[in-house]
């Protein structure tokens, strides 16, 4: 039988591919769009029955060829460009294909675990899994919106396990090919590399500069929450998936510059990263806080992006942009 895990060369599926090797996991179809080549790389490592371009596979899945064949579809794939203004592509790669794929799980009995975001609640300020809170900025955000939607009206009559994730700042290996849309975690990490400095935003709306705050999640922590669900079949629905813990792009800054400086070997290599924890301190784990859902399985926590700010006052190396 195989798994299926679409997006696989990405920053995320490439760990949840990663992930399953680590279980001793077998079968596994990378699915992905290598247009973008820089990204086979994430893949290099793993260990996968096959590969097939994304528009191939929808079509070979559609005509029959996988029936009966499938345990399990972990669909991390998407355009997650939040700045891509062509919205007809965006509503047929993220939407469209992500409905058909649900489609054809149903029909088959067949777990779909997919990709939501957090995207979708726009500027908040409440995080909750509830329409009301629901209101995206961007195409990207709406496209995420409509299938959370569509899973909604099926979920009542589901034939088997449907359950959606809303990613919030995921950050860690694998994520070098995003470019602009890498976390701000690794932007710094870069930028301090080449010149002793990390930039952030200037203050606006009321947040002092660098004061600006979100959800950072290491991606193995997202990987840890999707391989749960994979063992608990038995529990659908669209959760949050992030720390339950805003952080400001300061405590970014500061936990990129200690963290470097407390290494003593750092590895320059674009799509690396320090080896060493970028902090000592812990957050207080609270990955799907909502449901509290993967207690049982211990996660890797957010400390590689928690504070040392109140341990070393001087490691304010950080401009304005």
């Amino acid at each position: 039988m195989y798994t299926i895990v679409t997006g696989a060369a990405g920053f995320i599926g490439s760990r949840i591919v990663a992930g399953l090797n680590r279980e001793g996991a077998g079968g596994i179809i990378a699915v992905d769009n290598l247009e973008n080549s820089a990204k086979f790389t994430n893949l290099a490592a793993c260990e996968i029955e096959d590969y097939y371009d994304k528009r191939d596979f929808l079509a070979r899945l559609e005509a029959g060829e996988f029936d009966g064949a499938v345990d399990a579809v972990l669909h991390q794939g998407a355009c997650s460009d939040t700045m891509e203004s062509d919205g007809r592509y965006m509503m047929e790669n993220n939407y469209r294909y992500s409905k058909r794929l649900l489609d054809w799980c149903q029909d088959g009995e067949i777990p779909l675990l997919y990709a939501s975001s957090a995207a979708v609640y726009g500027s908040g300020p409440a995080f909750r899994e509830e329409r009301r809170f629901e209101a995206p900025l961007n195409v990207y955000g709406y496209s995420k919106f409509l299938f959370d939607q569509y899973v909604r009206q099926r979920l009542r009559d589901r034939t088997s396990q449907i359950a959606g994730f809303r990613y919030f700042n995921v950050y860690g290996p694998n994520e070098a090919h995003k470019a602009r849309m890498a976390s701000v975690a690794w932007h710094g990490f870069n930028q301090f590399m080449d010149g002793g400095r990390v930039k952030l935003f200037v203050g606006s709306a009321g947040y002092p500069d660098g004061g600006q705050q979100r959800d950072f999640v290491h991606v193995d922590d997202v990987v840890n929450a999707n391989l749960w669900f994979l063992e608990n079949r038995e529990v659908s629905g669209i959760y949050n998936c992030g720390t339950g813990r805003a952080q400001t792009f300061n405590d970014v800054a500061t936990a990129v510059v200690n963290g470097v400086r407390a290494t003593s070997r750092v590895c320059r290599w674009r799509n690396s990263w320090p080896r060493a924890p970028l902090s000592t301190s812990h957050f207080r784990r609270r990955s799907l806080a909502s449901t509290r859902a993967t207690r049982r399985r211990t996660c890797r926590s957010c400390a590689r992006l928690a504070t040392r700010a109140s341990s070393a006052p001087s490691s304010r190396a950080w401009t304005n942009m």
